[in-house]
């Protein structure tokens, strides 16, 4: 027997399984971004953020919570902030340790955002690469700033 829950549908395995509400395990953002015109820009990157292992730098040999940022400036500005999308395109890191990160995309504005990565407790990151996917509208050959 199968048991929608949402838009998600599945099967149980044991009596004690429930519907739950994804909110519930993640921290989701569910605000639907309107475009108002057909001008879409899409602009994409591949970005090292870090390369520690051979400067024995913090995120290779740091214990504790680590940060690191890293500026993106898109080709063009967009008529507004943007959707920045990341993702993982290559990491090194040491499996001796519990493997902990958070990628994030902060500060968004029409003209860039900033890519941060950080880490905990004893994860040892040698380094990190990361790709990026801005998609938002365009200005329009009429649009006009009056103040």
């Amino acid at each position: 027997m199968r048991h929608a829950c949402g838009p998600f549908s599945w099967t149980p395995r044991a009596p004690f399984q429930r519907c739950f509400a994804w909110a519930e395990f993640f921290d989701t953002q569910t605000n639907m971004k309107r475009l108002r015109n057909h001008l879409i820009g899409i602009d994409q990157g591949n970005a090292v953020l870090f390369s520690d292992f051979e400067t024995d730098g913090e995120m290779w040999t740091g214990n504790g919570q680590r940060e690191r940022l890293l500026r993106i400036n898109f080709s063009e500005p967009f008529r507004a902030a943007p959707t920045v999308h990341l993702t993982l395109s290559m990491w090194d890191i040491d499996n001796a340790a519990v493997i902990r990160g958070d990628l994030q995309a902060e500060a968004i504005t029409n003209e860039g955002f900033d890519m941060v990565f950080r880490t905990w407790g004893d994860t040892r990151v040698a380094r990190l690469r990361a790709g990026w996917l801005a998609i938002g509208e365009l200005r329009q050959a009429d649009d006009w700033d009056l103040y």
